[in-house]
């Protein structure tokens, strides 16, 4: 009996300790989903022009278990896309999806991809949506378009920030511009798929969770992110000469609420255009810090009395030329 006493205070100990850890953690971090940021089943009010926080773009359509972004079927494209700009700070968006169809390996094409950017329903090359984009793009690229290329398998899932100016490279599946990827075997599954993209203290994360096991998969990890607020959450994909079905069950969008030390705010400030710290892309350059008043006003003195005496020099050899010229002449 002693015995058993003692396995029960035991058990009880480490329950009251698993209860601690797990408050910690919640005090750490906290979820809340945002209805108004997130698509899921029934999927009431999607495309409807009065109603509802989501658009329908190109060919996408809302079916009672999943909307298909494109059919298996060439030449497709399709979006969706929230009407609700995000001023989320700390935020992780949940995507379940599903991609499947009738063509054998490296016979289908071309994959998704997921969007926070400042434009949305634009139509456009990058899986269906423009380039040049402001904002984050996660692809889910399922076809290979660099032939000699031989160390990336597909279907590979790569992320790239944009400030405006950098294009995506469809012939190199955008690895100039990537910030980093992983291969994922995610076509033709019996069982369910997901992806989160994580940004939380400027860090962006992307983890998968594609072999049936519950278990999430580290792909994608960059510190020094920045990101503007008010940007748009949606996604999009698109077909050529090789198709696939692509369908999103669900993108279910949490606000994180993590706590800051002073240092931490003062990193994070507000910005307003993406950027990538000690990233040396083309175009992705930091802008510089704007100068002072007083630089300002020593960079200008310092002009204004160069000029001057360049100003004085050039009076000086002018009259010594002038004396050198009358004395020849006499």
């Amino acid at each position: 009996m002693a015995a058993v006493g003692r396995w029960r205070a035991g058990m009880a100990l480490l329950a009251l300790l698993a209860l601690g850890f797990g408050r910690v953690r919640a005090e750490q971090t906290e979820e809340h989903l945002k209805r108004e940021h997130s698509l899921s089943k029934p999927y009431q009010g999607v495309g409807s022009a009065s109603s509802g926080l989501w658009d329908l773009l190109g060919n996408a359509m809302v079916m009672t278990q999943f909307i298909r972004l494109t059919p298996d079927v060439q030449s497709k494209q399709g979006a969706v896309w929230n009407r609700v700009p995000c001023y989320l700070r700390d935020w992780e968006m949940q995507v379940h999806f599903k991609i499947h169809g009738q063509g054998k390996k490296n016979l289908n094409g071309d994959g998704f991809a997921i969007w926070y950017t400042k434009d949305r329903m634009q139509p456009g090359p990058v899986f269906g949506s423009k380039d040049n984009f402001l904002g984050l793009g996660v692809f889910v690229d399922t076809y290979p378009n660099e032939e000699k290329q031989q160390e990336r398998v597909f279907p590979y899932i790569s992320a790239m920030v944009n400030n405006g100016s950098l294009t995506y490279d469809h012939d190199r599946d955008g690895r100039p511009t990537e910030l980093g990827g992983c291969t994922a075997m995610v076509r033709n599954l019996p069982h369910d798929t997901f992806l989160v993209i994580r940004y939380v203290k400027r860090r962006l994360t992307v983890l998968i969770d594609i072999d049936g096991k519950h278990e999430w998969r580290d792909c994608i990890d960059v510190p020094g992110v920045h990101l503007p607020r008010g940007y748009y959450f949606g996604t999009s994909s698109v077909t050529g000469d090789l198709s696939d079905n692509h369908d999103i069950i669900s993108l279910k969008l949490y606000q994180l609420t993590v706590e800051r030390t002073p240092e931490e705010e003062k990193r994070d400030r507000e910005v307003f255009l993406p950027v990538v710290d000690n990233l040396k892309l083309p175009g992705m350059e930091a802008p510089l810090e704007p100068m002072s008043g007083l630089a300002l006003f020593l960079i200008v003195f310092f002009s204004l009395v160069a000029l001057v005496f360049a100003i004085v020099i050039g009076i000086i050899v002018y009259n010594k030329w002038q004396e050198q010229s009358r004395k020849h002449f006499y």
